[in-house]
């Protein structure tokens, strides 16, 4: 469990919900405005019981233990080599030691005759010992089949007796507003269950290095609900109960699921391979904001900016180059660079992916093979520059004279910790255009970036070109 903003759910997690109007918050089968006077006897109350009853015995109750390794703080006299032979003390100082720790949280049955049930990766994490209670109060033991950080998708195993699946629904038709229910143990409280609404639908940014899209959702969410089932009101699986936003680690109601559809991609590499195996298409990304978008002559704001293409990437061999921007994979729309770095990342090496494209505001397609990663080269530091008049404001800290012979505008030096530097131009770098615009010299370059807000700049660097954004 995290005690930051943002808590994990293996014995951590979120959310409340606050009632709606009646009429805003009823299902199909439930009337709009209640009645004036008693219903006749007989007649059935509106519940959400008949489908809880149905799919409660696919959600799962989940206690892990393990052994952690875990760091003390450090004495500094063991820095001291006379202290540790007088003391017999190990000659690298403290060693981290092993901690027993015993958590739980939740999981969803999603093949009963594998016996196969998807939780996070965090509540797995470290485990050595995994029981899975089921509703009737068996207890199995359960094998990890695989488990995805970046994700934080896990698959396990159990005997597959007499075992109950959820049905898998569709994320991608999910609308903000939509009714759904949460189902999980929390706090060990088994099966509980909590509804509300979808709260928002592509939700970035909640943890570093991760592949995102989480569906938010205010269906009160708590400790032990990791891993639990969010579910529409067919009761199909819509969602993976993964993290909570609290300041204090109580609930606020904003919760956050692993979207079911995006949780299938990693799930089928995990029962073929035990693990993802994640390509790379080999180009550096940034967002198409509204300036960007109007630089660029976009119609939308809309994409993935490709600023660099990789030398002998799948990127290069598909013809993508710097200054394209991408706009769908495989059929889907690409609305944001965080949207294609989860798009890509969900792929398999050796995949074929149909990639739409815009250059020069122009639609094209282009098929790459998805490649295996190589490693990524560090870029080298800039080195100094001053420029008195620069053309625009992102210039600034960047000497720029007329290219010689081949046209351009070629930048001599960059200051560190100048404007230029930040935005990532190198000594020897020469610009080519400016917002599509040509730039023969210098003169035309400051005629380009006259009252615009952002620069998107055509660089040639050694033999290749890259895009640098200027803000």
């Amino acid at each position: 469990m995290k005690t930051s903003a943002l808590l994990m759910l293996g014995l951590a997690a979120c959310a409340a919900h606050a009632p709606l109007p009646a009429q805003t918050m009823a299902p199909a089968n439930v009337p709009a405005v209640l009645p004036a006077t008693a219903p006749p006897a007989g007649t059935p109350m509106p519940s959400l019981a008949p489908m809880i009853k149905r799919v409660s015995p696919a959600v799962v109750n989940i206690g892990t233990r393990g052994t952690v390794k875990e760091r003390g703080e450090r004495n500094p006299l063991l820095d001291d080599p006379f202290f540790r032979r007088f003391f017999d003390a190990p000659p690298e100082g403290i060693q981290p030691r092993e901690r027993p720790f015993q958590s739980a949280g939740s999981g969803v049955i999603i093949d009963a005759k594998a016996g196969h049930i998807v939780t996070n990766a965090h509540v797995v994490e470290n485990a050595s010992e995994i029981t899975v209670t089921l509703q009737d109060g068996r207890d199995l033991k359960a094998e990890v089949v695989g488990s995805d950080a970046p994700s934080d998708v896990a698959l396990l195993k159990v005997k597959p007796e007499n075992l109950t699946q959820i049905a898998l629904g569709d994320s991608d038709r999910l609308e903000v507003g939509d009714f759904v229910v949460a189902i999980g143990n929390p706090f060990g409280l088994q099966h509980t269950v909590t509804s509300g609404i979808v709260s928002g639908l592509g939700r970035t940014g909640i943890n570093a290095d991760s592949f995102e899209n989480f569906i938010q959702t205010d269906a009160s969410i708590n400790p032990g609900n990791s891993g639990g089932a969010l579910v529409n009101l067919r009761g199909e699986l819509i969602g993976i109960n993964s993290a909570i936003l609290s300041r204090s680690g109580g609930n606020i109601g904003i919760g956050f699921a692993i979207p079911t559809n995006m949780a299938r991609s990693v799930l089928d590499q995990l029962i073929r391979f035990g693990s993802v195996k994640r390509g790379l298409l080999g180009v550096n990304i940034a967002p198409v904001t509204p300036d960007v978008a109007q630089a660029l002559g976009l119609a939308t704001a809309a994409g993935a900016l490709v600023t660099q293409v990789v030398e002998s990437s799948a990127a290069e061999k598909a013809g993508i180059r710097a200054g394209d921007v991408i706009t769908a994979v495989n059929g889907r729309a690409v609305k944001s660079h965080t949207e294609l770095r989860n798009a890509i990342g969900l792929l398999r090496v050796g995949e074929k992916v149909e990639i739409a494209l815009l250059r020069d505001a122009q639609a094209r397609k282009v098929t790459a093979l998805i490649e295996e990663p190589k490693g990524a080269v560090a870029a080298p530091a800039a080195p100094a520059a001053t420029d008195k008049e620069p053309a625009h404001r992102g210039l600034t800290g960047a000497a720029l004279v007329d290219a010689p012979e081949a046209g351009g505008v070629l930048v001599r030096s960059v200051a560190p910790g100048s404007a230029a530097a930040a935005a990532g131009l190198r000594a020897d770098d020469v610009i080519l255009a400016a917002n599509r615009a040509r730039v023969a010299n210098l003169a035309q370059l400051r005629e380009a970036a006259k009252g615009a807000a952002s620069l998107v700049l055509n660089v040639r660097r050694g033999g290749r070109i890259t895009v640098i954004l200027l803000r």
